[in-house]
């Protein structure tokens, strides 16, 4: 174990504070007898004209003119920029507004589309039932009369069993049409 030497620091302490109450004494000692060199006998001070007050020169004309220009015109600036501020505060205001209209059209637009696009899925749903319950050569010869892309669009929706029966009542020339039709239908699809 070892034994730390500590130094004595009362010795620093007593010396700082001796220091510091040197330094006030010969301040206060110099302030005093400065004092007493200032203060004049009270038969001087009685006699003594009171001294002039110090004389400010006018500033030049042009200079004060330049500074009154200057003043206007940074006077206009900050009446610019404060109407610049108030018009980009409304034209937030504005497009704030604007924004949330579009946003609440846009979720309008969304809510009939989607009414839409189910009302369109569940009319042709009820059609390719129809088309399944129909007989094989009355929906065939019905098929032969539509656009073959809209054809193959209701045969890939019927249930294979009933999507043969159709196929099979067509002219050759139609069911490979179709046929091809459905199975090209995927083939532009990514597969990666």
């Amino acid at each position: 174990m070892s034994l730390v030497r500590r130094r004595p620091v009362r010795g620093v302490l007593f010396f700082l504070s001796g220091l510091m109450l040197v330094s006030g004494v010969i301040r206060v000692g110099l302030g005093v007898s400065a004092a007493r060199a200032v203060t004049p006998p009270a038969e001087t001070v009685a006699e003594a004209p009171p001294p002039a007050p110090a004389a400010c020169p006018a500033p030049p004309a042009a200079l004060a003119a330049a500074l009154q220009q200057r003043e206007a015109r940074v006077s206009m600036r900050e009446a610019a920029i404060e109407d610049r501020l108030a018009a980009l505060a409304l034209a937030d205001e504005v497009t704030a507004r604007r924004i949330q209209e579009l946003q609440e059209a846009e979720a309008q637009l969304r809510a009939t589309l989607t009414q839409a696009d189910g009302a369109a899925e569940n009319d042709i749903a009820r059609l390719t039932t129809v088309y399944e319950a129909m007989k094989p050569k009355e929906a065939a010869a019905l098929f032969e009369t539509m656009a073959p892309e809209f054809a193959a669009g209701f045969l890939g929706r019927m249930r294979p069993e009933a999507a043969a029966a159709v196929l099979s009542g067509m002219t050759p020339q139609s069911a490979y049409t179709l046929s091809v039709l459905l199975a090209g239908r995927n083939a532009l699809v990514p597969r990666e």
